[in-house]
């Protein structure tokens, strides 16, 4: 199976839920899947199933998410299937489900169940044969591309005032401040939040300019500790999230000096948590999926090395999934904010122009997290990558975000 996460975010840029989406098979192993596909929900949801396995808790941390069913899944016995909270999974429908009396009569089952329903991708032409629907729903995705937005709010405002309103689709900041201006929107969904803002000058604060020296200085090959823990021993939030780091992997140890602390971490273990720790303080004023972006590209890349035969370079791999949305945080084009720490030229061509031999692995993983898995299955097939080591490879990148950087 193969999984990812789209986040919705509210006014304030905050992550609010996650909409799941999943896919069994490898679409070009099994074409006629494509055709038949829409009956391997028949007896179970795939989207409640990763639920199921992994917990809400490491999934999406407690927060609410939309899982997409079909004409034909939407009558499995999803309340029974479903081991989490109802109140926390939105059934997420689209055109496929009629709005005709055996489906109407399936949905409100479900809401009595406790689960939220939401809807997407129907047409304005369809906004009045789908009143049956639309009268239970709770959501509704608004495609901000596809049509006339303002004008659907204000038919839903009138019509279906119940209804919460998701404005998707966006793909920039300007677009995103614009629609937050008018308000009625619960969420926001699309790829605005990681795309830098480079217009005019923004100066970066001295705090992040010490951790962009750190940056520099860790991954020079022959960096030394003594001068790393100096710097750290300069910021204060760095300095609490090393001693917490060290007393993690050496519970009994009694630390006495940064230094001290440094050395018993060792140069490797050092320079990979220099790298997540300081990427992590310099995106706090960011939005919060940005840091979550950040550090679960990195892991995942490192994940897939091996299958990418790229073992020898996991940690390269790491970095670049770190420094993938570099610009985003520090506001600048790639190749600028790449100039102010210090990396490997493989990681610069696989960032600025997606050349070299990194390259596959981020555009796998750019892919990937879009849920664009007509190009994830071509990129398995021709590689000759098991699906379900990809899919264990990113639930693996989940749990290890949320123990190292959430401590739970």
């Amino acid at each position: 199976m193969l999984l990812t996460l789209i986040p919705l975010f509210d006014e304030n840029i905050a992550v609010s839920a996650y909409s799941i989406f999943a896919q069994k098979d490898n679409m070009f192993l099994n074409p006629m899947g494509q055709v038949t596909g829409i009956y391997d929900g028949a007896t179970y949801v795939q989207g409640i199933e990763a639920v199921n396995s992994m917990g809400i808790e490491t999934l999406s941390g407690d927060k609410m998410v939309f899982v997409p069913v079909s004409n034909v899944s939407v009558f499995s016995n999803i309340e029974e299937q479903c081991k989490v909270a109802h109140v926390k999974v939105a059934i997420l429908i689209d055109r496929t489900v009629p709005p005709v009396d055996t489906y109407v009569k399936r949905l409100k089952e479900l809401k009595a169940a406790g689960f939220k329903i939401a809807i997407r991708k129907i047409a304005v032409s369809e906004f009045q044969v789908y009143a049956p629907i639309l009268e239970l729903v709770d959501y509704v995705f608004l495609n901000n591309k596809k049509i006339a937005i303002d004008k659907a709010k204000i038919f839903f405002s009138k019509l279906y005032p119940n209804a919460k309103l998701i404005a998707g689709n966006i793909d920039t900041m300007e677009t995103f401040e614009a629609l937050k201006s008018t308000g009625g929107y619960q969420y926001y969904e699309g790829e605005f939040y990681r795309i830098p803002v480079t217009k005019g000058e923004k100066e970066i604060s001295p705090a992040k300019i010490t951790q962009l020296e750190l940056l520099k200085i860790v991954n020079n090959p022959d960096f030394e500790l003594n001068d790393a823990a100096d710097i750290i021993g300069r910021d204060t939030a760095l300095t609490l999230s090393l001693l917490q780091m060290v007393n993690r992997v050496v519970k009994t140890a009694e630390i006495t000096t940064i230094r001290h602390a440094a050395a018993m971490l060792g140069q490797k273990e050092l320079k990979k948590w220099i790298n997540t720790a300081v990427v992590n303080e310099i995106s706090s004023d960011q939005p919060n999926e940005i840091t979550r972006l950040t550090l679960l590209r990195a892991r995942f890349a490192e994940n897939l090395a091996g299958y990418f035969d790229l073992k020898m370079q996991s940690e390269e791999l790491f970095l670049m999934g770190l420094f993938s949305v570099l610009d985003v945080i520090l506001d600048k084009p790639m190749a600028e904010a790449l100039e102010m720490i210090q990396i490997s030229k493989e990681i610069k061509a696989a960032l600025i122009s997606h050349d070299g031999k990194l390259a596959p692995v981020l555009d796998f993983i750019l892919a990937y997290e879009s849920a664009d898995w007509s190009e994830v299955s071509r990129i398995l097939l021709l590689g000759k990558i098991d699906a379900e080591k990809v899919y264990e490879a990113y639930i693996e990148s989940l749990g290890w975000y949320r123990k190292t950087i959430l401590g739970v």
